[in-house]
């Protein structure tokens, strides 16, 4: 790993300025190693999971990974355009310029998880490429064919001191993340932030967190109960809800608690009539997933939970080893119960109550700064209400999850669901030094402005102004 870090980092200087068009080609070359193998990624993907729907991930791996970066080759030109800045009068008259030159790092680390292990490879790398750099990518062990088939594919594409693959287990992660990037991105659980952080420090390397956390949905009062019901069914129920932007939670008026528990029931049967041999349901990602996510269910009824399991065909899940679980509602919880203290990662959905808006925001601000916040409903002023008094990672009105595609606005969390943030022109800023440049007028300006010795009027007059 550090010979090639060392590889592509030769390269690279060797390279200055990147130009444009370099650029593109990469990029270009990126879209075509997925778009040109989606049906072998797709076949990797669901032997990975043990199942995993093939449209699914045509849309969230395969399409989900070249449309950023087709974004990033349109908008290219604009992004690394010089940036102008003011200079202090009277500097600007007198021929004084200032700008900003957005200039490569070098060579990226990028930790990629599981879930979508193309997706959130590729998409990291369309801001990567786009601004100059090279790049290093650490796949995830749980999913090996697809990593396999990144190893395989690269070579074909890309140089090595391009572009490179590493798999391994938690030791090669550790050794990966040692390593003296020029900035690293991870992407994946709080709790193994942490370590990438504290590994990152020794080297000083610029680290960029996309975490998780328990995200929100609130249900306002003037909220469409069937709308929203369906759409958050759809959003949990994605890819298993093994998203780190699916719905937690959901937060609804005591009212209407039943209508929202029959609305989410309505809607995923009518999505999924069956689970166990329906070939849209993904599966669990392996038994030790599936194990953990049957704990958290035994541990919230043994303490008290009502717990409906939307199974509409009557389908024996007991005796199948499909690892295909159903979307399970949990209703009666607590704050001692697991799934209300950690961050689900499958089809589990709790639903809590409030009383009066006011007290769904303290449930939301009781907990870690989630990644996604959801509010359902057309009240504006319960809807700003909502949103300015509390702190999440982005924003979803009326549906769940879909900020994250839309490529113009960042996508990152905030304190305990991440740090930093990509997509689009701020995955460009991201993965760029932005480089001050000021350049000096011919006139003497220490003199003008009193600061070269023998000190004097000149320069009590600087301070008054500068006082002003």
């Amino acid at each position: 790993m550090q010979d090639i870090l060392a590889e592509q980092r030769a390269a690279f200087m060797a390279e200055l300025p990147v130009p444009i068009a370099i650029r593109k080609d990469r990029l270009n070359r990126a879209a075509a190693m997925i778009a040109d193998n989606a049906d072998r990624f797709c076949d990797a993907l669901s032997e990975d999971f043990g199942h995993r729907s093939r449209e699914q991930s045509m849309v969230t791996d395969i399409g989900g990974s070249v449309a950023p970066i087709r974004h990033a080759i349109k908008s290219l030109d604009k992004w690394a355009r010089r940036d102008p800045r003011a200079v202090q009068f009277p500097l600007g008259l007198l021929g004084a310029r200032a700008w900003v030159e957005y200039q490569p790092k070098g060579v990226i680390g990028v930790i990629a998880p599981w879930n979508f292990p193309v997706q959130l490879v590729m998409g990291p790398l369309a801001g990567i490429f786009a601004a100059g750099n090279r790049a290093m990518v650490k796949t995830s062990e749980f999913t090996p064919a697809t990593a396999a088939l990144f190893e395989e594919l690269c070579p074909k594409f890309f140089a090595l001191e391009e572009l490179a693959f590493l798999s391994g287990g938690p030791e090669i992660g550790k050794a990966f993340a040692s390593l003296p990037f020029d900035h690293l991105l991870f992407t994946g659980a709080t709790s193994i932030g942490k370590h990438i952080l504290h590994a990152a420090a020794d080297n000083l390397v610029p680290v960029t967190l996309e975490l998780g956390g328990k995200s929100p949905v609130i249900v306002g009062k003037s909220a469409d109960i069937k709308q929203t019901t369906e759409r958050v069914a759809l959003g949990k129920m994605l890819n298993a809800g093994q998203i780190c932007l699916a719905p937690d939670y959901m937060i609804v008026p005591g009212d209407q608690e039943r209508a929202v528990v029959e609305g989410l029931k309505t809607a995923a049967s009518a999505m999924y009539p069956t689970v166990l041999a329906n070939p849209d349901y993904t599966a669990i990602v392996n038994d030790r997933h599936f194990q953990r996510l049957t704990d958290w269910l035994d541990d919230a009824r043994q303490k008290g939970a009502t717990i409906e399991t939307v199974n509409p065909a009557n389908e024996d899940f007991g005796a199948s080893n499909a690892r295909k679980m159903p979307l399970h509602i949990v209703t009666d919880v607590t704050d001692d119960m697991t799934i209300m203290q950690e961050e689900i990662f499958g089809p589990i959905l709790p639903i809590r109550r409030y009383d009066g808006i006011d007290d769904a925001i303290a449930q939301v601000n009781a907990k870690d700064r989630p990644l996604g916040l959801y509010y359902f409903g057309t009240d504006v002023a319960e809807r700003t209400r909502v949103t300015d008094r509390t702190i999440s990672g982005g924003v979803t009105i009326n549906d769940v999850v879909f900020h994250v595609s839309m490529e113009e606005l960042p996508f990152g969390g905030v304190g305990p669901s991440g740090m930093g943030s990509y997509h689009g022109p701020d995955g460009f800023k991201t993965f760029s030094h932005a480089k001050a440049v000021y350049q000096q007028p011919k006139i003497d300006v220490a003199k003008l402005a009193g600061i070269k010795p023998p000190y004097g009027k000149a320069t009590l007059a600087s301070v008054k102004r500068q006082l002003k």
